[in-house]
């Protein structure tokens, strides 16, 4: 019987897992649904074994598909910044601090003071913020390493804990260019031995712990590999795998990385790389997208205006969408207004005018990757809500000068299961 690979999201509203094969062709899917986080004010928590319950619920559906017994590799990816903390047996030390809690206010003001521009670990909502939360609320007197949603799923499948990957680790503060934790960690008032030891995505963690291989209907032979981000396997998901490939979000902003072969840093800017093997996923976001369109229509109200769009005839309009005044990227500004005068009479011609608007604040973005030191661009896949309207990627096509399709796949699970078929990142 042909060897599977297995692919696990945990990620904010539920746990899915794919299974490929060695072609990299799905053989089958499952989910199960997680409950909201708890949430009070700026924090944003969750008890981790919600999300070990779910993976065993989604893995349970799976094996209804495919015959979990062949399944050779395992990969996991998670939400990126999600932490906690755990005792040496990989037990929660402590409640799993969401990657969107912001609570860790005066710890990010500590760390803007040490820590590098260009590290990844500056923000109220990265790791190394909620570590030293959780650490200055510690009760617990046994805990032994600091560990993200991935790490702790894949140390459970393979009780091994304290290990993580060069993505995860980028947002607790791991320098994904020396590839190692940096000094300064020391004069933030981290304690090392909490640090996780962090490998390549994709390379081999350990095989699967006997017990967990049986109460899964799992082979004892599968080996467990180091995961990634939940950010990062979408991407990888889509295809993109040559330098100056590119990977657009339309969704409630405008999300962008492209594949590049140096890492690009840009901090003001809110521009940070991921490791990838030996190259590098160059990220950024504008405030531009879906939130700014809905400034002005409704949902319904595109759909009914999106085929009388007239890709061909640009409307001139020189716009640059805003949901509210600020931006951060290709322009920083935390001041900047929208910019969608003269308003034309007709909504439909309004509509195209803001697309356009878009459109071309996402051509700005990727020609400042591009002075920031990116590869030439050489073609862009849309996923997201935004992705599905057919003229909006016929005016991107125009504007941005090199082929636009839209990505077959988008699943962060798909991306797990191809760094577990390959092993590391393409």
């Amino acid at each position: 019987m042909a060897d599977l690979f297995l692919g696990i999201d945990i990620g904010t509203g539920g746990v899915r897992a794919c299974a490929i094969d060695a072609r990299a062709e799905i053989q089958g899917t499952a989910a199960a649904s997680l409950p909201p986080p708890r949430q009070q004010g700026d924090a944003i928590d969750q008890e981790p074994e919600l999300w070990w319950q779910a993976m065993v619920t989604a893995i349970g559906k799976l094996g209804q598909a495919v015959d979990l017994g062949r399944v050779t590799r395992i990969s996991v990816d998670g939400t990126s910044g999600t932490l906690l903390l755990i005792d040496a047996e990989g037990r929660p030390r402590s409640p799993g601090l969401m990657y969107n809690d912001a609570r860790s206010v005066a710890e990010a003001a500590r760390i803007a003071k040490i820590v590098p521009a260009e590290s990844g670990a500056h923000g109220r909502s990265s790791a190394l913020a909620k570590l030293l939360h959780l650490l200055d609320q510690a009760e617990a007197t046994d805990l032994r390493h600091a560990v993200h949603q991935a790490d702790w799923i894949a140390g459970r499948l393979a009780a091994l804990h304290g290990i993580s990957d060069e993505n995860n680790a980028l947002k607790l503060g791991y320098d994904p260019v020396t590839r190692r934790w940096p000094a300064w960690l020391d004069h933030v008032g981290v304690p090392r031995a909490l640090l996780p030891k962090v490998l390549v995505p994709g390379t081999s963690l350990a095989t699967i712990d006997p017990a967990v291989a049986r109460s899964l209907g799992l082979p004892p032979s599968a080996e467990i590999a180091a995961g990634t981000t939940d950010g990062v396997a979408s991407f990888l998901a889509t295809g993109a795998d040559q330098p100056g490939d590119a990977v657009t979000s339309l969704g409630t902003t405008l999300v962008l990385k492209q594949l590049a072969t140096q890492p690009i840093f840009a901090a003001d800017q809110g521009v940070y790389s991921h490791r990838l093997g030996e190259r590098w996923l160059a990220g950024g976001a504008s405030n531009t997208g879906g939130a700014a369109l809905l400034a002005h229509f409704t949902a319904d109200e595109m759909d009914r205006l999106t085929p009388q769009l007239t890709p061909a005839e640009p409307t001139g309009l020189d716009y640059y969408p805003l949901p509210k005044p600020g931006e951060r990227f290709p322009i920083a500004d935390p001041y900047l207004a929208a910019r969608i005068t003269p308003r034309p009479a007709e909504p439909v011609r309004f509509f195209q005018g803001l697309l356009e608007g878009i459109a071309a604040v996402e051509a700005l973005a990727y020609q400042r990757l591009a002075l920031l030191g990116a590869h030439p661009l050489r073609r862009v896949i849309s996923i997201g809500r935004g992705a599905k309207n057919a003229p909006w990627t016929d005016i991107r096509r125009r504007t941005l000068g090199v082929p636009v399709t839209t990505a077959e796949q988008t699943e962060a699970s798909y991306g797990a299961a191809l760094l577990a078929l390959h092993g590391s990142p393409p």
